[in-house]
This record gives C-alpha cells, sequence and structure tokens, in this order.
C-alpha cells in the first residue's frame, strides 16, 4: 500500500522529512538499503520521543507530533477558539481522513522483510528519561493523550473534533506550545540560510515562579495582575514600566505574570536593546494570531549616545501604523526615565547654552519614552524589617530549621557583603543555607 505525502491540503509534509523518508520505505527495493534504512529511521524517531518524553506508539506520536505543530489556515483559525464555520472544515475533514490512513500503517511487513523486530518498540514505547525542557509535562502528556485519542477515532468527523479540542486548549505550532520566546535575526551573508529574516524561536527552560512567591510588594502585584487581567480579557489595557531598585522582584513578577495567564492565550516575546530596529518585523508575524503577546524588556535603560529608543517611541505610541490589540509592551529598569540625563539637560549656562538652546525641549525628548507607559510600578528596596520577614518566609518555605535569633543574624552579615536589603538576596542568602546539612558550625 502506497502513502503518498502529496495526499494533504492543509498539513503539507514537505518539511516533515522524518515522517517522509519512514512513508518511503514503502517503495524501498533494494533489502539491504531497506534494512540499513529501517533500522537509522526507527532510531531517529526514538532518540525524537526520548527528547519530549514521549511514549506509546511512536508512529502515530509523531503524526500527532505534526498535527499540533503545523501552522495552516485551519489550525491558526482554532488556536485558542476551537470549532469555526466555513468550508474550511471540508478540506481540513479530508485531511483528517489521510492521517486515519497513515494511522493505520502496518509496520510488520517491513519487519518481515528486513528480519528486524522493531514493531513491538513502535507500537508500545516507554521513556527512558524524557527532556522536560522541551515541553511543560502538561503538554507533553496531552500530546501523549492526544495520540491514544486519534488513533481510536471511528471516523473523520471524531478525529477533526479531536484536533480542534487540542487546538483550543493549547493553540498550535510554537506559539500554542511554548511559553515564552527570544528572537534571533539571521544574518542576510549565512551561507546556510540566504535570508535576513527575524525569526522568533521557543525559550524551553523557563523558571516556574509564581506571584505568592515574591514575598511583600502586594500593590504592585495587583496593579500588574490587573493590567494584565484586562489584556487578556480583551480589555483595553496599557504599556506597563516596572521600575525601582535591583533585586526587588520586578523580573520574578514578569515570569510570573506569565505562568498565571499562559492557560488563558498569554505569550511573552523577550527583546534586547539591539533588537528594536526589528520591533515592526516582530510585530507583522504576530498580530494576527489569536494570543496575546507581551513584548518584555528586561533591564531597560539608555545611556546618552544610544538612540534605540527612538524605535521603541515609535512602537509604542507615534508611528502611523496602529499597535495591534493583542500585543502590549512590559519594561523593567533600575531607571525611573529610563534614559540617563545630567543637570545639563535642565541648568544650561556658559558652554551649555551655546551647545543646547533649548535645553527644555532636551529633558523633554528624554522623558517622552517613560509617558508612553501607561502604567508605571515601583518597587522598592525593603527596609531592615521588612528585609527579615522576607528572610523568614523563604526560610520557611524552604524547610530550613534554625534558631530565628541565629537566622537573622546570619541575614544580616549576609546583606552587607552581598548587595544590601533585596528579595535577592535574601534568596541568595536562604540558597546559602540549603547548601549545608547542619548549620551547627555555620558562621559568616
Amino acid at each position: 500500500m502506497q502513502y503518498p505525502a502529496g495526499d494533504f491540503i492543509l498539513y503539507r509534509l514537505e518539511n516533515e522529512d522524518l515522517i517522509n523518508r519512514i512513508l518511503d520505505l514503502k517503495t524501498e527495493e533494494e533489502p539491504l538499503r531497506l534494512k540499513k534504512k529501517y533500522m537509522q529511521y526507527i532510531g531517529e524517531l526514538t532518540q525524537m520521543c526520548e527528547m519530549h518524553g514521549f511514549e506509546g506508539n511512536l508512529w502515530h506520536v509523531l503524526l500527532t507530533y505534526h498535527i499540533a505543530y503545523h501552522e495552516n489556515a485551519f489550525s491558526k483559525a482554532c488556536e485558542i477558539r476551537g470549532h469555526v464555520d466555513g468550508a474550511i472544515n471540508e478540506i481540513a475533514l479530508m485531511d483528517c481522513e489521510t492521517f486515519m490512513e497513515l494511522f493505520a500503517m502496518d509496520f510488520s511487513e517491513l519487519d518481515e522483510k528486513t528480519g528486524i523486530r522493531l514493531l513491538p518498540v513502535i507500537r508500545d514505547y516507554h521513556c527512558v528519561q524524557g527532556d522536560k525542557r522541551l515541553f511543560s509535562k502538561r503538554i507533553r502528556d496531552r500530546i501523549c493523550l492526544l495520540t491514544r485519542r486519534l488513533a481510536a477515532a471511528e471516523d473523520a468527523g471524531q478525529f477533526k473534533q479531536l484536533v480542534e479540542e487540542f487546538y483550543r486548549e493549547f493553540g498550535v505550532g510554537k506559539f500554542g506550545l511554548h511559553k515564552a520566546f527570544r528572537v534571533r535575526h539571521i544574518d542576510e551573508h549565512d551561507p546556510l540560510t540566504h535570508t535576513g529574516d527575524v525569526q522568533i524561536y521557543p525559550i524551553t527552560n523557563i523558571a516556574h515562579v509564581n506571584l505568592d512567591d515574591l514575598v511583600g510588594y502586594e500593590l504592585a502585584k495587583k496593579k500588574l495582575i490587573d493590567n494584565t487581567e484586562a489584556f487578556v480579557s480583551g480589555r483595553r489595557a496599557n504599556n506597563c514600566l516596572l521600575f525601582g531598585d535591583a533585586g526587588t522582584g520586578k523580573s520574578s513578577s514578569i515570569k510570573a505574570i506569565l505562568n498565571q495567564y499562559y492557560d488563558r492565550g498569554l505569550r511573552i516575546i523577550e527583546i534586547y536593546k539591539h533588537q528594536f530596529r526589528d520591533l515592526n518585523n516582530i510585530i507583522g508575524q504576530i498580530k494576527n494570531r489569536n494570543y496575546r503577546f507581551i513584548i518584555y524588556m528586561d533591564d531597560l535603560s539608555f545611556e546618552e549616545f544610544e538612540t534605540e529608543y527612538k524605535y521603541l517611541k515609535a512602537v509604542i505610541e507615534g508611528g502611523l501604523e496602529k499597535k495591534p490589540d493583542n500585543i502590549l509592551i512590559y519594561a523593567t529598569s533600575n531607571r525611573r526615565h529610563l534614559i540617563r540625563e545630567n543637570y545639563a539637560d535642565k541648568f544650561s549656562g556658559g558652554e551649555e547654552i551655546r551647545q543646547d538652546m533649548h535645553s527644555s525641549d532636551t529633558v523633554q525628548e528624554k522623558l517622552s519614552l517613560v509617558y508612553r507607559f501607561g502604567v508605571t510600578i515601583y518597587f522598592g528596596a525593603p527596609d531592615k524589617k521588612e528585609f527579615q520577614q522576607i528572610v523568614r518566609t523563604l526560610a520557611e518555605r524552604a524547610g530550613v530549621r534554625m534558631e530565628e535569633e541565629k537566622l537573622l543574624l546570619l541575614a544580616g552579615k549576609w546583606e552587607l557583603n552581598h548587595g544590601g536589603f533585596s528579595g535577592r538576596t535574601a534568596q541568595q542568602f536562604i540558597d546559602y543555607l540549603r547548601g549545608f546539612e547542619s548549620y551547627d558550625e555555620l558562621t559568616l
């Protein structure tokens, strides 16, 4: 039986090299080549499942992974929304019929021709140790569950309904299966790519931080939650700037917001200053998706000679093209005004007057960026009493058993040499304590 890859209309297999090579085994006539290819391809399939933590029928998992990752007119229409009306459903149904034929592919013939008993492995594979960094356990298990359900589907209609439910719950492709992303600018002179495209690629190892993990800052957290809640609910929301002292939890709050609202379609793309000129390209790639995107800029600040902030100003507000409703910009900074100022900007005299006749305009230019953030949230360094409360709370959560007087005494000595009062300093101190089996002889 032949399984031509060209039978798909929407879920094309042009870039699915492993699927195509396995399908081509059916047409290989030379026994030695068939045996070598069969061993190689099943080995690659096993490696792929080990990396992702997939278990079960390897062939079915590979096909399901293609369904979960393939971005086309149907899958993108269904992401986060589920079933959609229209003629696209008839085309998708045809592709589901083709998938069902591939799910029914019999590998026993290949076992007989090659004399290698790989069928038991293909049918029921158990991972040694899956790499959880590639997917969260929840998504990995859901793909395995979808694989089993698709294999048991009675007809193409039920098959298609199961796929729609998956898209509604998780979305599709890299934006559906991952939380956070970075930007990579492919060199147009690269002989391998011959392109200057901006690529958005997943961050696969995300710290699982909750807002409750951040001790204190209740008003700041509420302000951040309120703005983000409005955004993911489809209401009006503002770009947000988190500023204040170092180590007070600004970046951790952004990570926590991502973890809290990921299930409701929130995604984060982290970019750096040198990538600001690519902002329009990035926005062009995500503006028509059914997710809510936060473009995240960590530790944002500019020196006087840096002009990248002008790209950011134009994107936030001021350019001819309206910023899409599914995109916000969140930034953290240790500076309230982001761009370094000096006294010459405000108190021009002598030589400075001749250099800049309109010093107030200079000040306004440097402040105009921060004014484009509708919500600003301050994270201040804790005082001694607040710092000690953070230490107590973190110690209790970490299971550190030590007399409170000694704990606070050691914490005070630690902060003197490690950056002063801050949540980060407290966390580093607790992490230091957790490296010891006994605290009896511990001194700082």
